[in-house]
């Protein structure tokens, strides 16, 4: 009984991949490379924190195959893209470009650890000053039993 006890635990404990990738058929590997990076480039609409090569979700699939539709018919990467941007906004790119309405995107994390680390700094200079006026300069320092 042990043994068997061991064996399902292992089994529970090894991380397995159950999603599969749609089959597609490609006519080479350099296009299914292709196909693999242009959809790790692309955020599922429904998961929202898998790209679509991950996603199992049913519009993740449709995507892809849609995807693979254009990339049969010439399309590039940045025409792909494009479409897609076109349909569900800057929101479907894991790398937005840098524009006028994505700088919040880009620098509001920047901006709120500067004025963070602002408060913290005005902070400790407010503390350190109540400190220095309290203490009497001609006073004793105080020791370890005094400060109980």
């Amino acid at each position: 009984m042990l043994p068997r006890l061991a064996v399902l635990l292992l089994a529970l404990c090894v991380p397995v991949a159950v999603h599969a990738i749609d089959a597609l058929p490609f006519e080479n590997p350099q296009q299914e490379q292709r196909f693999l990076d242009l959809t790790k480039e692309l955020r599922c609409m429904v998961c929202q924190n898998e790209s679509l090569a991950d996603s199992g979700a049913e519009l993740a699939a449709d995507l892809r195959r849609q995807i693979f539709e254009q990339m049969q018919a010439g399309k590039t990467d940045a025409e792909i893209k494009d479409w897609l941007t076109a349909r569900y906004g800057q929101f479907v790119l894991y790398d937005p470009p840098l524009a006028p309405h994505t700088w919040l995107l880009w620098f509001g994390p920047f901006v709120a650890l500067a004025i963070g680390a602002g408060a913290v700094v005005a902070i400790v200079r407010r503390r350190s000053r109540a400190v220095a006026m309290t203490r009497d300069p001609a006073a004793a320092p105080i020791t370890d039993e005094e400060d109980w």
